[in-house]
């Protein structure tokens, strides 16, 4: 996790630094985020339940606070996707309203990470469908791909007249996930998006 490298102070090396900050930074905070919400909401207390969770605690020494977990690691980890990659706060409050709504148990855990890991692997794989070159364009046109982004969204969304079927099956898997989740299409472009930008900054394997 190039993050705790950094906050450590253990770099290895220009390309791992080059990688601090990146999508797989991103994506574990994205997941302590998910974790920690479901720890405050339904009060678990095994932390090694919530593996993404145990690691950013432990790595990070956050103390525990009112003796309940997951409050001060909700926290911390909202800033720190908020100081790295500007989330805004609807976003985190879309994914609040999730989990109150489909997490009332221990028992519903894993059926909802299972669920949004479906749903997050079939939207990239649209959007990687859809965008194609375009992820080739330079960063300084940061704002025609955001545009790019929503509008692919959009389509997911929307559009029905795909000419590709099994495109067009997955567009109606991720509404089904959306519907069962509650993400709006806001939030999925700007959850998209960042993926999109991390993924052009990530460096290239050397030969």
């Amino acid at each position: 996790m190039g993050i705790f490298s950094k906050l450590f102070g253990k770099k290895n090396n220009e390309e791992e630094a080059t990688r601090v900050g990146g999508m797989e930074d991103f994506m574990t905070l994205i997941r302590v985020y998910y974790q920690s919400v479901m720890a405050t909401n339904i009060g678990i207390t095994n932390i090694n339940f919530l593996p993404d969770l145990a690691v950013f605690k432990r790595s990070l020494k956050i103390p525990t606070q009112n003796n309940k977990l997951g409050i001060a690691e909700k926290s911390r980890c909202k800033k720190m996707l908020v100081d790295i990659y500007g989330l805004s706060d609807p976003f985190f409050k879309e994914i609040d309203n999730s989990i109150k709504k489909n997490v009332k148990n221990i028992n519903d855990v894993k059926t909802y990470l299972f669920m949004f890991q479906g749903f997050s692997q079939d939207l990239m794989m649209l959007i990687g469908n859809i965008l194609q070159w375009k992820f080739r364009m330079p960063m300084l046109l940061k704002k025609m791909l955001r545009s790019m982004t929503d509008k692919a969204v959009s389509d997911i969304v929307h559009k029905n007249d795909w000419k590709d079927e099994s495109v067009h099956k997955t567009c109606l898997g991720v509404r089904k996930y959306k519907q069962a989740l509650g993400y709006s299409e806001q939030w999925m472009s700007e959850y998209v998006y960042n993926i999109v930008l991390l993924a052009k900054k990530e460096p290239k394997p050397k030969e």
